[in-house]
């Protein structure tokens, strides 16, 4: 939080009409917009022009709020989140005239969270920490941390802060596997050798080896819509690769600082992720069939499902095995 004894005392445009007392320090509010007397507003937000905010709706400090934006009853948004020009929030499913609900359905936009202009809100949903809404997007469902996602339905197209792989040109295929360290910790990125023959083609890798765990488990992943996300958990003690035996996909991974991306789109390149890396699987082609090998069998305790967990797991140190290379 602010600290309001640094801040000058809430601003209001002779034009605007303020009727709450719990607007923060700091807080800029311009010319036609209308704030009823619930409302709550943190500290330096700037509410600008032709805004209206209703009364059970709570901001939290530094959030921006373009032009032409209504705050209807119910929402909640944390600190700096910007909402672009006319975007549009929903809080009830099924509006009928003179027929309110008895409680409109709460929409949460987490921390530093961004909604893009014209994108439509529908009631009910998350919108996660950091995550990045397009401009027209129609939010049908909940948004998960730091992804990117646009369209009607919106659906996620990447994730914010991430760096991607060279692309598969400038990757040869060698003789003998080589590998490439990826900025998230301990993650790299393996090409395994090409064998063409008339017969039918082959690629090969050795777990031991090139592949720094012995396999105890393997799952495919297939037939997963366009828009449906496979992963977003991480493993406390378990070894991941993973190849695109067929079709392509992206695979996100995260160490809890760096975050990067890597388009899996031949089956001569493999994806090691150690423990203690998150990872989430999304814009599979219609064809794709992702193959995954693990270091250890199935262990429900062994996966941590909650992200703010397993940033703080993260940051605490994690797995001790974090590489069995050492």
């Amino acid at each position: 939080m602010s600290d309001q004894n640094t801040l000058p005392p809430p601003y209001f445009h002779q034009d605007a009409r303020c009727e709450s007392e719990k607007i923060g320090a700091g807080t800029r509010i311009w010319a036609f917009s209308h704030v009823l007397p619930g409302a709550v507003i943190g500290t330096s937000c700037n509410i600008c022009d032709h805004v209206f905010i209703e009364n059970d709706v709570v901001l939290g400090d530094r959030v921006t709020i373009k032009c032409g934006v209504q705050l209807w009853n119910g929402l909640r948004l944390g600190n700096d989140v910007f909402v672009g020009p006319n975007a549009t929030f929903c809080n009830d499913a099924l509006p009928r005239s003179k027929q309110p609900p008895q409680e409109f359905l709460k929409t949460n936009v987490q921390d530093g969270a961004s909604i893009g202009a014209n994108a439509t809100i529908l009631p009910g949903v998350t919108i996660g920490n950091g995550a990045m809404v397009g401009a027209g997007a129609v939010v049908t469902s909940d948004v998960r941390p730091f992804t990117i996602v646009k369209g009607n339905p919106a659906r996620i197209t990447g994730y914010v802060d991430t760096t991607r792989r060279p692309e598969p040109e400038a990757l040869t295929i060698p003789a003998q596997a080589e590998s490439w360290d990826s900025l998230v910790k301990g993650v790299r990125l393996i090409r395994f050798p090409f064998i063409a023959d008339h017969r039918g083609d082959l690629s090969v890798g050795n777990f031991g080896e090139e592949i720094p765990f012995q396999a105890a488990r393997y799952f495919f992943i297939f037939n997963v819509g366009s828009k449906e996300v496979r992963g977003e958990y991480a493993h406390r003690e378990c070894h991941q690769l993973l190849i695109a035996a067929r079709g392509a996909c992206t695979v996100m991974v995260e160490d809890g600082r760096n975050r990067q991306e890597y388009q899996l789109d031949n089956p001569t390149l493999g994806l090691y992720i150690p423990p203690m890396i998150w990872t989430a699987q999304f814009k599979h082609s219609p064809d794709c069939f992702l193959s995954v090998f693990a270091s250890q069998i199935y262990d429900p305790a062994d996966y941590i499902r909650d992200y703010n967990e397993f940033v703080s797991a993260a940051q605490q140190g994690g797995s001790k095995s974090a590489d069995v290379r050492k």
